[in-house]
This record gives C-alpha cells, sequence and structure tokens, in this order.
C-alpha cells in the first residue's frame, strides 16, 4: 500500500490519502508536505500514521488485522499520547515540481474505490 502524505507536523502524518492499495500488509509512506525542522528529522524520530487513519485507508478491520498484527511483530506499531501508530523510520520524499512522479491526484484511483 502506497500512502501520501500532505501535512506532517513534528512526526505526525496529519493528512493523507492511499494511491495505492494493493498490498496493505505492506505499507510505504511518501511525504509530499512542507517540512521544517523537527517535522521530519532526526530529532523527530520516525515518522508516525495513526491506526484508526491506517485502517479507513484500508477499509475494514477484518482487512486491517493480520496486517497491523505482522506491523506489531516487528515493532512497527508504537504509542503517542495513548493512541496507536505505525512507525515509518524510512519514507520517500515527494516534489511535486518533478515531472517524473506519480499522479498525485486522488481521484485518479478509481478502481479501489
Amino acid at each position: 500500500m502506497r500512502i501520501r502524505a500532505l501535512s506532517v507536523f513534528e512526526g505526525i502524518v496529519y493528512h493523507c490519502w492511499p494511491i495505492d492499495r494493493s498490498q496493505p500488509c505492506r505499507p510505504t509512506l511518501e511525504v509530499e508536505a512542507i517540512l521544517r525542522e523537527g517535522d521530519a528529522d532526526a530529532a523527530a524520530g520516525p515518522l508516525l500514521l495513526a491506526v484508526p487513519d491506517y485502517i479507513a485507508m484500508v477499509g475494514s478491520i477484518q482487512t486491517a488485522r493480520p496486517c497491523l498484527d505482522g506491523l506489531a511483530g516487528r515493532g512497527r506499531i508504537v504509542d503517542h499520547l495513548g493512541v496507536a501508530h505505525i512507525a515509518f523510520p524510512l519514507w520517500t520524499r515527494i516534489d511535486p515540481d518533478e515531472p517524473d512522479q506519480p499522479d498525485l491526484d486522488p481521484s485518479a484511483d478509481t478502481e479501489n474505490r
């Protein structure tokens, strides 16, 4: 599953949407957001995506549960302020001005709606 983050603040992904819903148990994060010091650097640690947001993007808790169990087994589920999050220690920076970037239009993902 490819997830596009549109806003990140102090290591937390606040606005995102799925670009590709295939392979939901292998989520990858692409960041197309303005990043300031402390948002996505070594001091902030891995970027965190709230588990409820992930479940909504996957479509159901039944689909998400085995994926979340696998992520937890790999230490990728962490608690932040009492909410479970998926940790993304690695992610890809997306520059919307680059011509070779994938389609950035969320309405283009009509196959999985």
